[in-house]
C-alpha cells in the first residue's frame, strides 16, 4: 500500500507518507513542524481509523491537546453512535463525556458495509470532532472528573451512590447520599444519565471534600 501510494502522489510536494505507529508517534512536534512549514494556525486530522484501536486513537489526539481545528474519521457505527451522542441519553457511555468535554461532535453520514469489497461485517459511519476552545466544563481536578466517570461506568447496572461507593469515592455511603442531596441531583439515578455539568459538580464537590478532610 505504502508503495503504491507513494507512486500515485510522487508529484505532489505536499504529500508525505509516515509509517509508524499512531499512538507512539510525537504529534506535537509533528503538527507544529508542519504549521510553520506550510504557514498554517491549526490542522485538520482526516482518517479511516482501525477499528479496533478507534478508542485509543481519538483519545490521545485529544488529551494531547493537539492544535487541531477538527478531527474527522470513519469508525464502527456502533461507535460512532456512541462518540456523538449527547451525555445522558440512550446511547451514552464512559467515553461520550470525554468527547463532549473536548468537542462539537457530529454524525455526519452512514456508510454501510457493502460499501467495501470484501463486505465486512459492520456498518460504518463519519463522524467529525470540532474542538473546542476550551473544554466544555471547569473543573478543579480533570484526572478526578474523568475517574469519577469511568467508575461510574465499571457499575453500569448499580445506582450512582452504589457505584461511587464501590469506587471509594467518598468514606462512606452516607457521604455520597449528602453530596448529591446538596447538589441537587436524584439519589437513585445512573450514572448514564448524569449530564457533563453534573459530573463536573460532583468532581468538584469530591475534590474539596478531599482537602477539607485530609484526606
Amino acid at each position: 500500500m505504502i508503495n503504491i501510494l507513494k507512486d500515485r502522489f510522487a508529484l505532489y510536494k505536499n504529500f508525505e507518507i509516515l509509517n509508524a505507529d499512531v499512538l507512539k508517534v510525537d504529534l506535537q512536534s509533528l503538527i507544529s513542524k508542519e504549521l510553520v512549514e506550510f504557514n498554517l494556525k491549526q490542522a485538520k486530522i482526516v482518517a479511516n481509523l482501525p477499528y479496533y484501536i478507534t478508542t485509543p486513537i481519538i483519545m490521545k489526539l485529544l488529551e494531547d491537546r493537539l492544535n487541531l481545528r477538527n478531527i474527522t474519521v470513519m469508525v464502527q457505527k456502533e461507535v460512532a453512535i456512541r462518540l456523538t451522542e449527547i451525555p445522558g441519553f440512550k446511547e451514552t457511555g464512559a467515553i461520550t463525556y470525554s468527547i463532549y468535554y473536548y468537542t462539537t461532535p457530529k454524525l455526519v453520514l452512514s456508510v454501510p458495509k457493502t460499501s467495501f469489497i470484501p463486505i465486512p461485517e459492520v456498518d460504518s459511519a463519519v463522524i467529525k470532532l470540532d474542538l473546542l476552545e476550551k473544554p466544555r466544563v471547569r473543573v478543579l481536578n480533570e484526572k478526578l472528573f474523568f475517574n469519577i466517570i469511568k467508575i461510574s461506568f465499571m457499575k453500569k447496572r448499580k445506582t450512582l451512590v452504589n457505584a461511587l461507593e464501590s469506587g471509594k469515592a467518598l468514606q462512606d455511603k452516607q457521604n455520597i447520599i449528602k453530596m448529591l442531596e446538596n447538589l441537587g441531583i436524584d439519589t437513585k439515578i445512573r450514572g448514564e444519565k448524569l449530564s457533563i455539568e453534573e459530573y463536573a459538580k460532583i468532581a468538584d464537590y469530591i475534590e474539596s471534600f478531599t482537602k477539607e478532610s485530609g484526606d
